[in-house]
């Protein structure tokens, strides 16, 4: 947390979402690569990784470690339109009682904690307490108005598998 760029000793990762991602995931003996076609991103080569060999999952409470995968977070082809698919990703920290996700992501500003709330996608902060539950993931220059981490939820992805005590090991 708090590095300004991803970089990894003896890897050539992106500095970006996905080098984080990749990196974290390498370190303990998880290549989540392999499954991209060309023109793929980063973000979307993960996704086809872990649709192929570990399980993807809208609804449900996700684990410390699991992949959050997000849509349309900039305009990645610059067509002035919000079409581009899955262009951000993020590791699963913990998850709050009420469900606010705590997530960790590569941005522009760098390394960061973000919180998200699958359950109220709209509300920045919970009424009464002022307790965030969803950070602004898309700023407003170039794409319209700012939007929040629950309403450009995608998927989750489950990389680990849960073992029989119900700890999560690398797959095979």
């Amino acid at each position: 947390l708090g590095q300004t760029s991803v970089r990894w000793p003896g890897q050539a990762l992106p500095d970006d979402c996905s080098g984080l991602v990749l990196g974290v995931y390498s370190s303990v003996g998880v290549p989540l690569t392999g499954s991209a076609r060309p023109g793929d991103n980063g973000v979307t080569a993960v996704w086809r990784w872990t649709s192929s060999r570990g399980r993807l999952f809208r609804t449900g409470r996700p684990d410390p470690g699991d992949l959050v995968f997000f849509h349309d977070t900039y305009d990645r082809d610059h067509d002035g339109k919000l079409d581009d698919g899955l262009t951000h990703i993020a590791l699963v920290e913990s998850v709050d009682s009420d469900g606010t996700v705590s997530i960790i992501h590569r941005v522009s500003r760098g390394v960061m904690r973000y919180r998200m709330n699958v359950d109220r996608p709209t509300l920045r902060s919970e009424p009464g307490t002022g307790r965030v539950l969803n950070d602004w993931l898309r700023g407003s220059s170039g794409t319209g108005k700012s939007v929040l981490t629950g309403q450009l939820f995608a998927v989750y992805g489950a990389v680990l598998p849960p073992a029989p005590d119900g700890v999560r090991s690398p797959l095979p």
